[in-house]
């Protein structure tokens, strides 16, 4: 039994983790860490997005 994130609401967290990555891609950091980055992001989008908020390429 896994939480369903449906409606709009699912469409804002997709909104808002595509504007993450999008903002990943365009940092000054290295390929690399970029990559990993989205990956994070793709993978894990409550986690991931919570550590680039925290954590992620300014």
């Amino acid at each position: 039994m896994g939480i369903e994130v449906t409606g709009i609401l699912g469409l804002i967290w997709l909104f808002i983790v595509i504007w993450a990555i999008v903002r990943t891609a365009q940092s000054p950091a290295g390929p690399v860490v970029k990559l990993l980055w989205i990956l994070i992001l793709l993978f894990l989008p409550v986690a991931g997005l919570i550590a680039w908020l925290l954590l992620g390429p300014r």
